[in-house]
């Protein structure tokens, strides 16, 4: 109820109370043996009885109304924030607060008109008070859903956002798949890149692999897992563990060096890692 007619009700009501009391006053003084004294004072105390009810509905009414505006007013300032999963439980309990105070003073207004057509009083102020609490319910009620609205339409726009962000996060995931993609595939031809094999034997040894046939090297028929593995960028000396050593593939002049130890056993010594291995990525040394 807005607060100008509340009080002008409220002033209805005790100026109905004062006006029992006083009645009442009058009846106690006269003193006369009358029967219709003890009949006035249950009259009086009916209106009295009944305007005190009607009084703590409206009471009731009115604080409900003044706990709905509380409750709008927190919604309206936290509406701004409502992506955030706490603020929105807040709001969520704070509508249905509101929609049950409604419910509620729907109630007591209908309880209200049915007390006021049951009582002794009969007041045309009293009817419009009524009235007046049942247009302000109407207006709440559409004020509440232009809030329940705005709401709503704020949820689709932070539920847009959450759509964009898992977008953004699925892309990123996916720009970060085809990142490591591109990263292994670069890593494994850099390995290939990298990656070269050598062996070393005796001409027995080397025919039994099927590496060596007269003389010369085989291309493609021999055992390669006879052969070492090795990143050319790591491995650029190799021991032969022979006092003699010969190179059957072509790898030029000037890469490389045969270095013998104090034991007489040669040493292979990559001194040009790109351009020993730039003809040929398999390394056949025959040994005695």
């Amino acid at each position: 109820m807005k607060k100008k007619n509340y009080i002008q009700l409220t002033a209805l009501l005790m100026a109905a109370m004062t006006f029992g009391l006083v009645a009442c006053n009058e009846g106690a003084n006269n003193r006369s043996a009358n029967p219709e004294r003890d009949s006035l004072q249950r009259v009086i105390d009916q209106k009295d009885s009944e305007i005190n009810d009607l009084m703590g509905t409206f009471n009731e009414i009115q604080q409900g109304f003044d706990l709905i505006n509380e409750a709008e007013g927190r919604i309206n300032m936290m509406k701004g924030n409502a992506e955030n999963n706490s603020t929105a439980e807040n709001i969520r309990e704070n509508m249905e607060f509101i929609q049950q105070t409604l419910d509620e003073n729907k109630r007591k207004i209908e309880e209200l008109q049915s007390k006021l057509k049951s009582s002794s009083i009969a007041s045309a102020k009293l009817k419009e008070a009524i009235n007046g609490l049942t247009q302000q319910l109407n207006e709440k009620n559409a004020e509440i859903e232009t809030l329940r609205a705005q709401l709503a339409e704020k949820d689709v726009q932070i539920e847009e956002l959450s759509g964009t962000v898992n977008t953004l996060k699925d892309e990123n995931a996916q720009v970060k798949q085809q990142k490591e993609e591109t990263e292994e595939i670069a890593r494994n031809q850099d390995a290939q890149l990298n990656t070269a094999w050598y062996v070393f034997g005796t001409s027995k040894e080397l025919k039994a692999q099927g590496i060596l046939s007269k003389g010369e090297v085989l291309q493609g028929n021999y055992n390669k897992n006879y052969f070492t593995k090795i990143d050319i960028r790591k491995v650029t000396v190799i021991p032969l563990e022979s006092k003699s050593a010969t190179l059957l593939t072509t790898h030029p002049a000037g890469s490389y060096t045969l270095l013998k130890d104090s034991n007489g056993e040669y040493t292979l010594r990559i001194s040009d890692v790109a351009k020993f291995w730039s003809v040929s990525k398999y390394l056949v040394i025959k040994v005695k």
